[in-house]
């Protein structure tokens, strides 16, 4: 990283960060910083979400071009532009492509700097609803804790299906030489992005050496498509995981956030434990050989202080 673009994330993310130098981090394209799309839906989960506005006061929009630096600077105060010589990220990189693979390892880098800066983070994927406030849930005693696809029940069960697009570091020793191995490892492992090479090193003695303390969050909380929350009464973040096409996100986002609504808009007596999430439905598994946009279906409706 150049010293000029080293001042300039200094200056972004202690403007950003929280008491204890946490910040939250998120990555923004072209692709998804049009308006109407993934930043709006992941912005607006921020301001309806319960006690979770303040957080935006802690977010850094990392911009991967120019044009999404231009949109974050209107719709955010904390904005920073990432360039990568030679590499345009400004189009939706489809999964395992060439240009999607670099954008995920530029990103491992790029928080291995973050966490050299000596700020913790929380980084997070636009396409990641925050509908509560997860830092009661972190566990206090782990220096990387990441979100799963599918939980065992066990927040340091090693066989737990991590993904790369919810996870709190803490800034030390351990977490930057994890950060560095971590990224080294891509070169061992071509062809592969950064979720799928985790999964190869999780087990690896590089990280009892070090001492990393590894935990994995539990989807009750931290849920998504492949492994939705299953209470509204707890769930802090829900992901569009296990989805294909930035149509298919947009359309289940929406979805997620009408449901969140309605949720909220129940008086304390009907917000009773359980999944009223009618997401996903164009990112299901099945709809992967329907691609017809389905319609969006009516709320759930109650009757005689039953939801239905």
């Amino acid at each position: 990283m150049k010293d000029s673009e080293e001042h300039s994330l200094e200056r972004v993310l202690k403007d950003a960060s929280m008491k204890d130098n946490s910040v939250i981090l998120t990555t923004l394209n072209e692709a998804w910083a049009a308006p109407n799309s993934v930043i709006d839906l992941f912005l607006e989960s921020f301001r309806i979400g319960e006690k979770t506005r303040h957080l935006l006061n802690h977010l850094v929009i990392v911009s991967l071009d120019q044009k999404a630096f231009s949109r974050c600077l209107t719709v955010h105060p904390h904005c920073f532009a990432l360039v990568t010589e030679g590499v345009d990220f400004s189009h939706e990189a489809y999964f395992m492509t060439q240009d999607y693979l670099k954008m995920m390892w530029r990103r491992i880098d790029f928080l291995r700097s973050v966490l050299e800066m000596g700020y913790n983070f929380v980084f997070t994927d636009a396409d990641v609803m925050w509908f509560r406030d997860p830092f009661p849930h972190f566990h206090p005693d782990a220096d990387f804790q990441i979100a799963c696809d599918h939980f065992s029940g066990s927040s340091d069960d090693i066989e737990n299906k991590p993904n790369g697009g919810f996870a709190f570091i803490r800034s030390n020793n351990r977490s930057i030489e994890f950060y560095k191995f971590w990224y080294a490892s891509h070169y061992a492992y071509p062809g592969l992005h950064d979720q799928d090479v985790l999964n190869r090193i999780k087990n690896d003695s590089f990280i009892m050496d070090v001492g990393l303390k590894l935990r994995f969050l539990d989807t009750t909380y931290f849920g998504g498509f492949c492994e939705p929350s299953e209470d509204l009464t707890l769930v802090c973040t829900m992901h569009a995981n296990c989805c294909f096409g930035l149509n298919s996100k947009l359309h289940d986002l929406r979805i997620l956030l009408e449901d969140w609504k309605w949720f909220m808009s129940l008086p304390p007596s009907l917000k009773l434990p359980g999944s009223y999430w009618r997401a996903p439905q164009n990112c299901s598994l099945d709809s992967l050989q329907m691609p017809v946009q389905q319609p969006i279906p009516s709320m759930p409706e109650i009757l005689d202080g039953e939801i239905v």
